[in-house]
């Protein structure tokens, strides 16, 4: 049963991530900062979507990680493109 709810849980996500790519694509602004963040979002709706009510799963426990490093990622992207809006010299 765990392994048909991981199944689940990576088939829901692949999903996702083609379709954002899809829509990227068809709207012509796929860029890799653009897939990080809209995929990094599917993912956060995923994991809060197929969340167990009573017993977590050892392999869901294990997400917090991956969460982490995904909003670590977008920390850096958004500081990027706050850097880059700046005018040159006030830093």
């Amino acid at each position: 049963m765990a392994i048909t709810r991981r199944r689940r849980f990576v088939h829901a996500h692949v999903a996702w991530m083609l379709a954002s790519a899809l829509v990227l694509v068809l709207l012509d602004s796929l860029t890799y900062e653009l897939f990080f963040v809209v995929s990094l979002i599917g993912f956060l709706v995923v994991v809060e979507l197929t969340a167990p009510f009573r017993v977590t799963p050892r392999w869901r426990r294990r997400l917090k990680w991956v969460v982490l490093l995904g909003l670590a990622g977008f920390a850096y992207i958004v500081v990027r493109r706050i850097l880059a809006l700046l005018p040159p010299g006030v830093l």
